[in-house]
């Protein structure tokens, strides 16, 4: 199916929405099936309200020998806002390949600026880590996955060694990252909201491509080629710096808008999109993080 038709799929569920008073997620969640998988909600991650997190555990496990793959999804909206709930529709759909799957709510602003929801992101992951295996996932088989804002804050745990390692964790642990339309290189910032939550002292800090180091674990960015929030530049500039330090790293150019590259996960738009089919295969593909065991890297001090 084109991007213009699939656009057209997008702009239904609004009208759909704005007539029943609802979001297009509530409508894209109503239709996603709930056989898929079984949910254990409203998981306490730290001791914030906004540190909960949902886990989705497939009820059909991928016939491999490997062990079940583990992804943390971190949702977007522009660093202020989102919730877990809105997002069944990206735990199921990962669910129903055989993935267990893990969907964190984190801090946003004006409650936190940068790095309060980075310092989250890395307490979910630990949290993952200490917990998936309870729920049938393999911890050496981790990956982290986001969209927009999410795929920032994933890259940026890959990149930067420090969350992570506040949490005694290091980067050779991550088997993989899977970023959709993320912002990685989006300075300078033209929002006043934005320099509020990313302030002048700490602003080059929050960009992912800063840090890339030749230590990152494989990375599969997907970017909508029509996307008009985040520029598809970010997709390619980080890209090629991920390369140019002898990272492994795989591009994938879609046909799609910003919302809609998330969106494709969902029933019914999957089926007309490979971008569920894309990511799956990747991730069955990962090997487990033991392969780059003993190439950690030092825990920098805060001032480094």
């Amino acid at each position: 199916m084109s991007g213009t038709l699939l656009s057209k799929l997008l702009l239904v569920a609004s009208a759909g929405a704005a007539l029943t008073a609802c979001s297009p997620a509530y409508l894209v969640n109503a239709l996603t099936p709930r056989s898929t998988y079984e949910a254990s909600t409203d998981l306490a991650y730290g001791e914030s309200a906004r540190q909960r997190l949902d886990v989705y555990v497939p009820t059909q496990r991928a016939t491999s020998p490997a062990g079940t793959p583990v992804v943390v999804f971190f949702y977007g909206g522009s660093w202020q806002n989102g919730e877990r709930a809105d997002y069944r529709f990206v735990g199921e759909a990962l669910a129903s390949r055989g993935f267990l799957v893990i969907v964190p709510d984190y801090r946003t602003y004006p409650e936190v600026i940068f790095p309060g929801f980075m310092e989250d992101a890395a307490l979910a992951v630990r949290w993952a880590k200490d917990h998936a295996q309870a729920y049938g996932g393999d911890t050496r088989r981790l990956i982290l996955m986001g969209h927009s804002a999410g795929a920032q804050i994933v890259a940026l745990l890959a990149t930067d060694p420090r969350y992570l390692c506040a949490q005694g964790m290091v980067q050779s642990e991550i088997a993989g990252v899977v970023g959709l339309a993320g912002p990685y290189d989006f300075l300078p910032l033209e929002s006043d909201v934005l320099r509020k939550i990313f302030p002048e002292p700490v602003r080059t800090a929050s960009q992912p491509i800063n840090f890339v180091s030749g230590h990152e674990p494989p990375m599969w960015l997907g970017v909508g080629d029509s996307d008009s929030v985040v520029d598809p530049g970010n997709t390619e500039r980080f890209a090629q710096r991920l390369r140019a330090a002898g990272d492994d790293v795989d591009v994938r150019h879609y046909n799609l808008g910003h919302v809609l590259l998330v969106g494709a996960l969902g029933i019914p738009v999957r089926q007309f999109s490979p971008v569920l089919d894309d990511i799956a295969a990747y991730v069955s593909a990962l090997r487990s993080s033991e392969r780059v065991a003993g190439n950690h890297t030092q825990c920098p001090s805060p001032d480094q």
